[in-house]
């Protein structure tokens, strides 16, 4: 009974022993894929954002998506503002139902439009991004419930046209693998700055201002967006067009 007792222990024993070094080797195998995968990521981040084209457009993606969600999120309380709802019929899930159709109808013309966005899109992103901004402006400054619907309108086709634009030269330069590591970059650089720019002007534990001036500082915001892409493009196409000359000149001395 005895030799038994102690047989069995040993094989109590081995069996724990065993268990754990298979479950220290599982462990650690996990760790080493979590790491390979963080690795695997990190490279896939540098390579898809070294490409120039990929972190123009993204960049605008994150910066004006931000705007485009305070604006949509606080619109109606600036119609509330400039129309009360308790003195009189208002229109806004119309405007809001309106504003969808006329932008995805704005989508489908402008997948026909034939155009070198590689060219052109900066310069088209600080333009567009002016007319988003005087839009803003228009629905900030002018009080009439009217011309703030016709400007919201306009504001969301324009973003809704850009933001496909957008979406289609990401997707170009991009394997299938990449689209959710990319887009959801954006979105989140995107969702981060609106929150601070909530926390920083609507909040009251920040600046806590006025609806008008909300309004005031999206309109500033995207002028700003503006600017630096239309710096961008400038530089952009003042670069390609150098390195055109350089290239024709080239050509009569190889011959």
């Amino acid at each position: 009974m005895l030799v038994l007792k102690k047989i069995n222990l040993f094989v109590g024993k081995y069996t724990y022993l065993v268990a754990f070094m298979f479950s220290a080797q599982s462990n650690l195998k996990q760790k080493v894929d979590i790491v390979k995968v963080l690795k695997d990521l990190w490279q896939d981040f540098l390579q898809c954002y070294s490409s120039q084209t990929m972190l123009c457009w993204s960049v605008w993606w994150a910066l004006s998506t931000c705007g485009y969600f305070q604006v949509i999120n606080y619109a109606q309380g600036l119609w509330e503002m400039v129309l009360p709802s308790q003195s009189t019929e208002i229109y806004n899930g119309a405007v809001e139902a309106a504003s969808t159709l006329l932008g995805a109808v704005a989508v489908f013309v402008v997948g026909h439009v034939k155009t070198s966005w590689a060219m052109w899109g900066e310069v088209a992103l600080a333009l567009f991004s002016f007319l988003i901004a005087a839009a803003v402006y228009i629905m900030d400054t002018v009080r009439n419930i009217w011309v703030c619907y016709a400007s919201y309108v306009v504001f969301r086709i324009i973003y809704m046209l850009l933001i496909t634009i957008a979406t289609f030269q990401i997707a170009t330069n991009l394997s299938v693998e990449r689209y959710a590591l990319v887009f959801g970059v954006n979105t989140f650089i995107a969702l981060a700055l609106q929150t601070l720019l909530t926390l920083i002007v609507v909040d009251a534990s920040g600046l806590g201002l006025d609806i008008f001036t909300q309004f005031m500082i999206y309109a500033s915001y995207f002028v700003a967006i503006s600017l630096v892409f239309l710096g961008s493009g400038i530089y952009s196409i003042v670069k390609a067009y150098r390195r055109q000359e350089q290239m024709q000149s080239r050509s009569p001395e190889s011959q």
